[in-house]
């Protein structure tokens, strides 16, 4: 699952134009996004900002957390949590 500040209008439209398959979901007022410690101060162009710091966790059917990837570079992103997986299931 994804989630982002954003309304769930706006994960459709993102959802359809890259075509993913895994839920998007809309924390509009920031509780989970805070609980995991994603929302937080970031710099762009000499400007600070309060956002959300692109973060994976890879989390077991019973709610513990595996694995968390920090300040997430989108390329090759989804092939590295896919090996980890799959190197987890292997064990």
């Amino acid at each position: 699952m994804g989630i982002s500040k954003d309304n769930l209008k706006s994960h459709d439209k993102f959802r359809d134009k890259y075509k993913i398959k895994f839920d998007l979901l809309a924390d509009e007022e920031i509780k989970v996004l805070k609980k995991y410690k994603v929302w937080a101060k970031k710099k762009f162009m000499g400007r600070e900002f309060m956002g959300i710091v692109r973060t994976t966790f890879l989390i077991d059917k019973k709610g513990k957390i595996i694995k968390i990837w920090n300040n997430v570079k989108v390329k090759d992103h989804a092939k590295e949590v896919l090996e980890t997986l799959q190197n987890i299931v292997k064990k």
